[in-house]
């Protein structure tokens, strides 16, 4: 029997909803003639909503209020969208993400790209909380994304494929844009920030890895580990958005000398070092040239 996500109906009542959602963020762009045609998507992870207060003239709209979008439920995500500028740069703040753990589709998961893809984003800055496993990093460090290796339990491409939007086997080579990362290594240099680039994984969670665990993902080449990120990134390279992706990591994952964590103190170390975030993120963004 066929599943309902491989039936054309599917894919047209994702579109229509898609659509929708991206109608009602279009009305809000309209309404405000100190913007221009958003150029950046960003979306937000764990305690890491800081941006916000670095964006110009900004403007708060609950997800709660966008026909339906998810509504965040995850600790650390305020779920809002903020629209605004960052130097000339027009701006969708995504402030809050969405989660398999939390029960959510793919899907679900990934309709903020899909909207930022319908309203002309060209570029995407994607952030999470993570656990580091790279012995080299430390509680605090930031780490810039250069590759990923996906452990979630599906695909946000599985299914439908709605032809317009991208290709049914989009190219996974370089899913981090060299350019974007490039700037962002070079941003962390001169402002002193210690980020070095390396491999986020991603599992569904909600719980913590066992030491065993640890261990296995340490021996398949993952620096960090986390519960996100990877689907909106897979979609990004479908929609032909340039994707730039920082972790900051919240806890240490040592396999000989594991210790027990709490998502109190994962948050407050993402506050602790979500200042040198904000500051990459935003002069990456305000400093990028103009589109020819």
């Amino acid at each position: 029997m066929e599943s309902d996500s491989h039936r054309p109906e599917a894919a047209q009542a994702y579109q229509s909803r898609v659509e929708r959602c991206s109608d009602a963020i279009r009305d809000a762009l309209e309404r405000r003639s100190d913007l221009g045609p958003p150029r950046f998507g960003v979306i937000l992870g764990s305690g890491l909503g800081a941006l916000v207060d670095e964006i110009q003239d900004v403007e708060a709209i609950p997800y709660a209020k966008i026909p339906e979008f998810p509504v965040s439920t995850a600790p650390g995500h305020s779920g809002n969208l903020n629209i605004g500028r960052l130097g000339d740069n027009t701006v969708l703040a995504f402030e809050g993400r969405f989660h398999i753990y939390e029960g959510y589709s793919l899907k679900d998961i990934t309709l903020p790209v899909r909207v930022m893809a319908r309203l002309g984003c060209e570029c995407m800055v994607i952030t999470n909380a993570c656990g580091g496993l790279n012995p080299d990093l430390a509680k605090g460090d930031l780490m810039l994304i250069d590759d990923h290796i996906d452990l979630l339990s599906s695909n946000p491409l599985t299914g439908f494929n709605i032809d317009e939007w991208g290709p049914r086997f989009p190219d996974m080579c370089a899913p981090y844009d060299a350019e974007l990362m490039n700037r962002m290594r070079a941003i962390a240099e001169e402002e002193g920030i210690r980020a070095r680039p390396g491999v986020y994984t991603a599992v569904t969670g909600p719980n913590l890895e066992t030491r065993a665990e640890y261990r296995m993902l340490r021996n398949l080449g993952a620096d960090v580990v986390g519960m996100s990120t990877i689907p909106e990134v897979i979609v990004a390279v479908h929609e032909g958005i340039r994707t730039a992706g920082i972790s900051v990591v919240t806890d240490i994952c040592n396999p000989d000398a594991l210790e027990p964590v709490s998502v109190d103190e994962i948050l407050a170390t993402a506050a602790e070092a979500e200042p040198k975030m904000t500051r990459l993120v935003a002069r990456l963004i305000a400093e990028a040239p103009k589109s020819s």
